[in-house]
């Protein structure tokens, strides 16, 4: 784990100066976080990184992830797929299931934090244990349209939380808390976003058999149909008929999402035939996914819903040209023409494509303005200090305190 003074030369010694005023202010509190995944997706990429540099600040932080079989993660991927707008049956028997876990879950942790910060709807339940300390919901995902059922289910937890804090304006909902925005953010000193030497690189696609004889597409994304891979295809497959070139689509699943092998077949099953079409199940292997990022020519994140999308700011954070879907927390990072390209559809996507891979110059413009768009806004020294003022905000809750 790098230490808070190497970030200096990336953002400044006055925000390191500023996130130890502030952690100061914090000594004596303790905090807990708790999620349902150690490995696989933004939240748990996050809290890695984030808690040892909160503790490097003085800070007692610690970071707990809560217990479920495969039947209860069938029931909050189903939650996570209708909250953001799917269409799927969700039956009193799941909420049953949902309940059962939560159940032994508040049963068995500790929760005696000052400040519990809870992060999606899968713990969302241990706030039923609260005695007298703060607890937070932090809402990762898109629930701009939700579904009501299901919304309604949760609010009953949400309104007993002391704040709930979400990663765009657009996922606000009406609440008797108060809510806070706070965006994610990347660590510009993990192995998934430092600086690489050539060789690692080309060590990398030695590994994995590409050749960079032909312009690379990648999308880095967990295998899950809101990430849309089968879409990524066929917007490259658009591309493939006017520039020859090669995709790659990279990833994993996360441990609490039982639908990902599924999509990995299927996503396998459609590019067959496809000599140019590189399919990698990468194993938590940051290095890797780096390397990828950095061969490529031009990334894609082909979202239907997205919270956010750290691998947009991954990917800008490198300097690369990035095609992205104009969902969720992607329009924050990404202004259309400017730091980005910003598509609607499959045809669109294959076209804003084919107009990186005609336009170098062009295509390295993009790339330069979003890696200083994401120095600005979404590095974690950011993301620290605005989850401080918000464990301060707890306790001064007259006071207003700005973000």
């Amino acid at each position: 784990m790098a230490k808070l003074e190497e970030y200096i030369p990336i953002v400044g010694q006055s925000i390191i100066d500023d996130l130890r005023l502030l952690a100061d202010k914090l000594k004596g509190k303790t905090i807990q976080h708790i999620n349902s995944t150690s490995v696989g997706g933004g939240v748990a990429e996050i809290l890695s990184r984030m808690s040892p540099l909160i503790k490097d600040l003085g800070v007692d932080a610690k970071w707990d992830v809560i217990k479920g079989g495969e039947q209860f993660f069938e029931v909050t991927k189903k939650f996570h797929n209708v909250l953001h707008g799917r269409p799927e049956e969700v039956t009193d028997k799941d909420f049953e299931v949902f309940m059962e876990t939560s159940r032994h879950n508040i049963e068995s942790m500790e929760t005696q934090a000052d400040i519990m910060f809870i992060h999606d709807p899968q713990p969302i339940a241990l706030v039923n244990k609260k005695s007298g300390n703060k607890w937070i919901w932090r809402c990762h995902i898109d629930v701009s349209n939700p579904n009501k059922r299901v919304w309604e289910f949760l609010m009953d937890f949400i309104v007993k939380y002391d704040s709930a804090v979400f990663s765009s304006p657009s996922f606000a909902q009406k609440l008797p808390i108060r809510q806070f925005l706070i965006s994610p953010s990347i660590d510009p000193l993990s192995e998934k976003n430092m600086e690489l030497a050539p060789e690692i690189i080309d060590a990398v696609l030695k590994k994995y058999g590409i050749i960079r004889n032909k312009p690379i597409i990648t999308q880095i994304s967990r295998f899950d149909r809101l990430k849309d891979p089968l879409g990524v295809i066929d917007a490259y497959s658009l591309v493939k008929k006017y520039i020859d070139c090669q995709l790659i689509l990279a990833g994993g699943t996360a441990a609490d999402d039982p639908e990902g092998a599924k999509v990995i077949d299927e996503v396998i099953e459609k590019a067959k035939g496809d000599s140019d079409i590189h399919i990698l199940l990468l194993s938590q292997n940051d290095i890797e996914v780096n390397a990828l990022q950095r061969a490529s020519d031009v990334i894609i994140q082909k979202s239907l819903k997205e919270g956010f999308g750290l691998t947009v700011a991954e990917a800008l954070w490198k300097a690369k040209p990035v095609v992205a879907s104009n969902v969720g927390g992607i329009p924050l990072q990404i202004k259309h023409k400017y730091s980005g390209l910003l598509c609607h559809s499959i045809d669109g996507a294959g076209f804003a494509i084919k107009q990186l891979l005609n336009s170098p110059g062009y295509a390295k413009r993009l790339g330069e303005n979003g890696r200083e768009h994401i120095r600005n806004n979404y590095l974690i020294t950011r993301h620290i200090k605005e989850y401080m003022l918000l464990f301060l905000s707890l306790y001064h809750p007259e006071e207003v305190v700005y973000l």
